[in-house]
Formats: structure tokens, sequence, C-alpha cells
């Protein structure tokens, strides 16, 4: 770590130390919103929702990203020394002999003893602070979200390119992790989705020899671990989700639903992939010998209801809306100008190839700084029509400077005409299940 950066998170845990001077009393106030009805939640669930809770109190306090990463998962591996079973909750009735919920944790005590381990891991830093490596590949993000008309906000994106720090995996191989999730009939599986899924990626068994595996395995396992979560608190909301993650020189996706991930080559727009929609032929088939049906009522529904045909969650429309995902992987070159990924709110709105013009014209006005570059796009989704919520996770992975420079010396690679929606199967491995 920089001495810049070691002097910042220093300043951090000094400013947090001086707000808690001493841990948390079992009757003191949580510094969080506690999640969920009842705070209850299963001893796999654990560590997701409390690095959740961790994440967002410490984004909250503008900690550096390198170290709330690093924090957490320092905090996370000491409750793991921990036996969780001291922390069952008490159930009456029914629910007691439920073997779902008769395994349940008390959230309340646990998120108690879990800010008390963050607590010290503080104290101890701030005494000396351990080396933080960051990530050597640049990465500069912008993201912007917007409610738009909607009455709510039901999209959810992560972040991650300190993937490595917060799992601490120590392999010399890079990692960074990139998600949106556009949930529909309440927030509760894009919230989920969005704690759960990379922690999954994260344990799965093939997580070092074939990550594009753990990435499209994980997220059947996190719609299954939802649906435990929906049975129990009688939840019905679903989600849809996109997700990137850059291991080494390798860009793999996975994705559910129409919720699109894309890549920009040399200026050119390259689809990575096909929307799960029930107007897709192999869907369709596949909804119908389920017993389903697919019928168009101002859009093509299953089941006359939802408008994708694969999802997190959606309890009572499952197996019509699978949680299976679909993936694919990339060879990185060092070519490659950027990842965007996006939630249908900003797809049906706007085409790849122009997403290509967008960002160029914005880099130009900028000067070529790509920071807000994610904030002109949701502004031309809504220009052009879209009233959902628009979500952009807008990815550089060459300066913004450089992309703009290499445009403006060879306009022809960068035109619109030119730039073909290619097939991935045409350059790249894909795997796509049924």
């Amino acid at each position: 770590m920089a001495g810049l950066e070691a002097e910042a998170a220093r300043a951090f845990l000094g400013s947090l130390l001086r707000d808690f001077p001493r841990p948390l009393g079992a009757e003191d106030a949580l510094p969080w919103s506690p999640p969920g009805r009842g705070g209850a939640l299963s001893q796999a669930e654990a560590p997701a929702e409390m690095a959740e809770l961790a994440r967002r109190f410490l984004g909250s306090r503008d900690a550096p990203p390198l170290l709330a990463t690093s924090l957490i998962q320092a905090a996370i591996s000491d409750l793991l020394q921990m036996d969780l079973r001291d922390f069952k909750k008490h159930m009456e009735g029914e629910e007691a002999g439920d073997p779902e919920t008769s395994l349940l944790l008390d959230g309340g005590p646990l998120q108690h003893c879990f800010f008390n381990k963050l607590w010290d891991v503080c104290c101890k830093w701030q005494k000396q602070l351990p080396p933080l490596k960051p990530l050597e590949r640049y990465l500069q993000i912008s993201i912007h979200a917007t409610r738009n008309s909607r009455r709510k906000m039901e999209d959810r994106h992560v972040s991650l390119p300190e993937f490595n720090q917060l799992f601490g995996m120590t392999d010399g191989v890079e990692r960074a992790y990139f998600a949106v999730f556009d949930g529909h009939g309440g927030v509760d599986a894009a919230n989920y989705a969005a704690a759960h899924l990379h922690f999954n990626i994260a344990h799965h068994k093939e997580i070092v020899k074939n990550p594009a595996e753990a990435l499209k395995d994980s997220f059947q396992k996190t719609d299954e671990m939802f649906l435990s979560k929906a049975r129990r608190e009688k939840l019905r909301s679903g989600s849809t989700g996109v997700a990137a993650l850059i291991v080494g020189n390798k860009l793999h996706v996975a994705w559910l639903g129409d919720s699109q991930v894309m890549l920009v080559q040399k200026g050119k727009a390259v689809t990575l992939m096909e929307p799960h929609k029930p107007e897709r032929e192999d869907e369709r088939q596949r909804i119908e010998a389920l017993g389903g049906c697919v019928t168009y009522m101002d859009c093509w529904r299953v089941n006359g209801t939802l408008a994708v045909s694969r999802a997190i969650g959606d309890l009572f429309q499952k197996p019509y809306i699978s949680g299976c995902a679909d993936g694919a992987s990339f060879e990185l070159t060092g070519a490659e100008d950027y990842v965007l990924l996006a939630c249908d709110g900003f797809f049906d709105a706007i085409r790849p190839f122009e997403v290509v013009d967008l960002i160029l014209e914005h880099l130009t006005q900028s000067q070529g700084d790509g920071l807000k570059a994610a904030e002109r796009l949701v502004a031309a989704a809504k220009e052009s029509g879209s009233s959902d919520n628009i979500t952009v996770l807008l990815v550089f992975l060459r300066e913004p400077q450089r992309v703009l420079a290499d445009c403006l010396r060879d306009p022809k690679s960068c035109s619109a005409e030119d730039c073909a929606a290619d097939s991935p199967f045409n350059f790249f491995s894909s795997e796509m299940t049924g």
C-alpha cells in the first residue's frame, strides 16, 4: 500500500475508533439497520449477510475500498472461528419442528458479535497496519443508477475490484467482480443476490481451476438459497442478474434473464450473450415442455405474468422461471476498451452500437474523463423513453484518454456503421445450458 493510501487508512481507523471507543454491549444499538424481518438467517447465509452489513457501514463512512474489504475479510475470518450454533434462534410452536427454521441463527446477537470482531480488527490495525495489496490491472469504474419514473428502485449492483482481498485469496491471480441485479415484485431477491452471489463464487470448489463454472453454478446456488428464505419468510420477489468476473487475462460472464453485459473492443461493440426472454424459441420450448405457457400480453410473458424466463427467486413460478444461468468466457488481449453491465431499463432503450457513440461523445466533451460516463448513458436511456429503473456499471479496461485518442486517430474504427454485434461463438469459448 502506497504512503498516501496507508495514511488515509490510518486516518479512517482513527476516526472510526473515536466514534466507537469501546465494543458494543448487548443492549447497545447496532450502527446499521438489521436485515430482513426478524433478523433470522441460516448458518450458510451468515458470512455474506455480515459482510454486506459491514460493507454498507464502512462505505457510509467513506472507508478506502481496499481497507474496507480487507477489514471485512479479517472480521469474517475471526467470526468463523466461533461455533455459530451458539447464536441459534429460539423457535416456538410449528417453527420449532420445521427443519428449515429450527436451525436459524438469531441475527441480533450475531450482528453485535460481528461488529465487535470488526472493532477488534480496527484496533489491531491502528497499531500496526498490515500490507494491503491493490489490484495491478488498470480499471476505472463508472456507475450510475436511477429509480426513474418507477415508484420503487428495485435494481442493485456490486462493484468489487477487491475480490481477492475480500476472500483472502493470495495465489497471485488477479480477480475483479461486477454485477447488476434487476428485481421485480419487490427488492428482496435483488438484495439477496447482491449479497450472496460473489460469496458463492468465491467458495465454489472450482473457483481456482474453472472460474467460469464457479460463476455459472453460483447463480443456481444463490437461487436455491433464496428460495429457502422465500419459503420461510413468504417472499414472492425475483431478480434477473448479470455478472462479470475478470480472472487474470480472462473475462467470464454469466446471466439470468434480460440484464445484459457487452464488451467494446477497439471501438467495436461485441455481443457477449443472448438475454433470456420468453419469446426465445429454446426458452419457449423449455417452458412448454414443463407444462407452462408463453403468451402475449403487451409483451411475451411466462404463464401470463413475467416477461423474463430465468431469474433468481420467483418461488411460485418455478420451474418455468429457471435459476440455471448461461455463461461465456473471453480472452482479454489488451485491446479491450470497456465492459458494460446494465439492466433492461437501459438495453430496451439503447442499442449496443449506440453505446460506442455515446461514450465517444462523452469522452470528447470531458477531455477523456470517464468517471461520469455511466451517468451520460443513463441520461441517454431516459431521453430515449425508458421509464424503468436504470442501472449502468461501466468498467474501463484501458485509460479513457487512450480509448479516445485511438478513436480520434482512426475514426472509422469507432463508427456506428462498422460496430458489428458479432456472435460470441465466433471468437471465444461459450457454454450455454438449458
